[in-house]
C-alpha cells in the first residue's frame, strides 16, 4: 500500500485530496445540516453544524501541517538566500537578478491593476448589492508609514527576526551575510560550504513534510467547504465570479505570455511543475507559508539553480501581491458601485497605482489584503462607516478569494524567478522540459 501511494506523483495526490476535501465538506455539511434541522435548530444554527464538526475532528490535521511548512520558512530563506548569493562568485550579479526580479514584479502588478479594474468594470458586482444586512467592522489604526516600513527591513537583532518571523529583516540580513562571504573570498569558503550544505538539509526537511501535503489540504478545503457552504456566497456571487475570472485570466495571459512566447517554455509543463505550490496556497491563504514547497518546486520540476530560487522566490512572497492589487481594485470598484461614488479617469489611475503600492510588503498571511482597503478607497473618498460596512460585508468570505489570489501570487513568483534564470543562464531547460513531474 505504501510503495503504490508513494509511486503516485505528489501533484496528483495533492490533487485528488483538494477534490476530494470539497466533496467530504460537502456530504458533512449535508448531513449535519439535516440533523440540526430535524433537532429543531434555527436554519442558521443547523448550517452551522457541519463545520464545527470538520473544525473539531478534521481541521487539527490542516492546522498540523501549516504549522509544519510555516516551521520551514524562516531557515529556508535564511539558508538558500545565504547559500545562493555565495554561489553568485560576484556581487554584481546579485544586483543585475534583484534587478530584473523586481522590475518583472512590477510590470505583472500593473497588468494584475488593469486585468482588476477592467473586470470590475464588466462585471459591476456593486450594483444592486444589499450590504443593509452587513455588520459594520472598524478596521484597526493607521498603517505604518512609507518610512516606518522602510526602516523596519534593517533588523536590530537579526536572532530576534528571525525568531519574530520578520522575513523582510531576514532577507536584508541574509544578502547582507551572503555579500559579506563573497568579499571575504579565501577566508569565507567554510562558511559559503556550510550555509550550501544546510540548505540542502532543509530541502530535505522540506521533501519530508510535503509528503504530509495530502492530507494537509483534504483537511483544509474539506473544513472551508462546510464552514462556508455554497449558499453563503449567494449574496455576492458575482464579485466572487469577477474575483475569480479576473485572477484565471491575469495567471494564464500575463505568466502565460511570459513563459510561453517571452521565454519559449512549454505553459502545461510549468504549471504541472508547480501545482504543489498552487494547491498548498490555496488551501493555506498564505505565500510565505507555502515558500518551502515553491522553492523545491521551482528548483526541482523547473530546472532553477538554487542562486536564483533561493533569492527571487523570498523576495516575490514579500513584494510579489498581483492577486492583492487585482483584488483591491475590484473591491475599490465594488464600493463605488454600491454606495453610488463616481468616479472619473484620474480616480482610477489613482485606484491601480495606490493598489500596487500597498499590495507590495503585503502580509503573506490570509485575508490581509482587505485590511489595506481602506487606503485604496481614501483615493476618493469612501467615508469611514461605509469602508467598515464593505469590510464587514466582504470578510465573511473574504477567504474563498483570498484562497484563489493566493495561489495567483505564487504562481508569479515561479514566473519570474523561472524568467530570471533563463536570462542569467541559470536555468536547466533539460529539466524543464521532462515530462515527469514529482
Amino acid at each position: 500500500m505504501l510503495r503504490k501511494w508513494f509511486a503516485i506523483p505528489l501533484w496528483q495526490r495533492v490533487m485528488g485530496a483538494l477534490v476530494l476535501g470539497v466533496v467530504f465538506g460537502l456530504i458533512v455539511q449535508f448531513i449535519m445540516q439535516a440533523q440540526g434541522e430535524a433537532a429543531g435548530l434555527t436554519p442558521e444554527a443547523a448550517a452551522a453544524l457541519g463545520g464545527e464538526w470538520l473544525g473539531t475532528y478534521v481541521r487539527p490535521v490542516g492546522d498540523a501541517f501549516i504549522r509544519l511548512i510555516r516551521m520551514l520558512v524562516i531557515p529556508l530563506i535564511f539558508f538558500t538566500l545565504v547559500a545562493g548569493v555565495a554561489a553568485m562568485k560576484a556581487p554584481a550579479k546579485l544586483g543585475s537578478l534583484g534587478l530584473k526580479a523586481i522590475f518583472l514584479y512590477l510590470i505583472t502588478t500593473l497588468f494584475a491593476n488593469v486585468i482588476g479594474l477592467t473586470f470590475g468594470t464588466l462585471f459591476r458586482p456593486g450594483e444592486g448589492a444589499d450590504l443593509g444586512a452587513a455588520e459594520a467592522y472598524e478596521l484597526a489604526g493607521p498603517p505604518p508609514t512609507l518610512a516606518e516600513r522602510l526602516m523596519a527591513i534593517i533588523p536590530e537583532n537579526p536572532v530576534a527576526a528571525m525568531a519574530q518571523g520578520d522575513v523582510l529583516a531576514v532577507i536584508f540580513f541574509a544578502l547582507l551575510l551572503g555579500v559579506g562571504i563573497l568579499m571575504a573570498q579565501k577566508a569565507g569558503e567554510l562558511t559559503g560550504r556550510f550555509f550550501e550544505s544546510a540548505a540542502d538539509v532543509i530541502l530535505k526537511v522540506t521533501h519530508i513534510v510535503m509528503e504530509t501535503a495530502p492530507f494537509g489540504v483534504f483537511a483544509l478545503i474539506a473544513f472551508t467547504t462546510a464552514a462556508y457552504g455554497l449558499q453563503a456566497f449567494q449574496s455576492i456571487f458575482v464579485l466572487i465570479a469577477a474575483v475569480y475570472l479576473g485572477l484565471l485570466v491575469h495567471m494564464l495571459l500575463v505568466y502565460g505570455f511570459l513563459i510561453r512566447f517571452i521565454l519559449g517554455l512549454p505553459l502545461v509543463r510549468f504549471f504541472r511543475g508547480i501545482f504543489d505550490a498552487q494547491a498548498v496556497a490555496f488551501s493555506t491563504s498564505s505565500s510565505a507559508a507555502t515558500l518551502p514547497v515553491t522553492i523545491a518546486n521551482v528548483s526541482e520540476n523547473l530546472g532553477v539553480k538554487r542562486s536564483v530560487a533561493g533569492s527571487v522566490l523570498p523576495l516575490g512572497a514579500t513584494i510579489n501581491m498581483d492577486g492583492t492589487a487585482l483584488y483591491l481594485g475590484i473591491l475599490a470598484l465594488f464600493t463605488a458601485q454600491a454606495f453610488g461614488y463616481d468616479l472619473t479617469f484620474t480616480h482610477y489611475v489613482l485606484i491601480a497605482f495606490t493598489a500596487a503600492i500597498v499590495s507590495i510588503g503585503a502580509a503573506g498571511i490570509p485575508s490581509a489584503s482587505i485590511f489595506l482597503l481602506a487606503i485604496v478607497l481614501d483615493t476618493f473618498g469612501v467615508a469611514p462607516e461605509h469602508i467598515a460596512l464593505v469590510v464587514g460585508f466582504i470578510l465573511p468570505v473574504d477567504r474563498v478569494m483570498d484562497m484563489a489570489r493566493t495561489a495567483v501570487n505564487v504562481t508569479g513568483d515561479a514566473a519570474v524567478a523561472t524568467a530570471v534564470a533563463k536570462w542569467e543562464g541559470e536555468l536547466d531547460e533539460e529539466a524543464f522540459r521532462k515530462k515527469e513531474v514529482r
